[in-house]
């Protein structure tokens, strides 16, 4: 044989991809691609694709688990956009980042101003009458409610 070098050589290591490297699920590769497409600037560095989709990946976790925390409040085994909604408004930081921003489906927080509610004085009295109101008056009762009527009708002092 001729001589010319070896047979066999180095086998090529197995690829791994940038998100396993970084020990990330979201697509390191995908997230420089959109960062080289969108313009955003002129060159792009190795290390923002990884810092970006790390970030992305902590904020879907972060809301993921309080809307999963929601869901199963609510006796629910999956995630609908209610559940989004409730995780995001009652987080005061992630309100505060997605301030903004309108859930669709989502709904409000449910919310009834002080001011709005009945005053506990009120409240016990209005419902004593309502109860009185709600009976329902018989022939025999008629006749002891107008005497009653009568006795406590105001009477004129001197």
């Amino acid at each position: 044989m001729s001589g010319r070098g070896k047979t066999g050589g180095k086998a090529r290591a197995k690829a791994k991809s940038r998100s396993s490297r970084a020990g990330l699920q979201f697509p390191v590769g995908r997230v420089h691609r959109l960062l080289r497409k969108g313009n955003y600037a002129e060159r792009i560095g190795g290390g923002a694709p990884v810092y970006l989709a790390a970030v992305l990946e902590y904020l879907s976790a972060e809301i993921l688990e309080l809307a999963g925390n929601a869901a199963r409040d609510n006796k629910k085994s999956r995630i609908v956009p209610r559940h989004l909604q409730l995780a995001v408004r009652n987080d005061e930081e992630l309100n505060k980042l997605l301030g903004g921003v309108t859930i669709a489906q989502g709904g409000v927080l449910p919310n009834i101003h002080a001011v709005l509610l009945p005053k506990k004085t009120e409240a016990l009295h209005s419902a004593a009458a309502a109860k009185a109101a709600a009976k329902p008056v018989t022939k025999a009762a008629k006749g002891t409610k107008m005497a009653l009527k009568a006795s406590t009708a105001p009477v004129a002092v001197q």
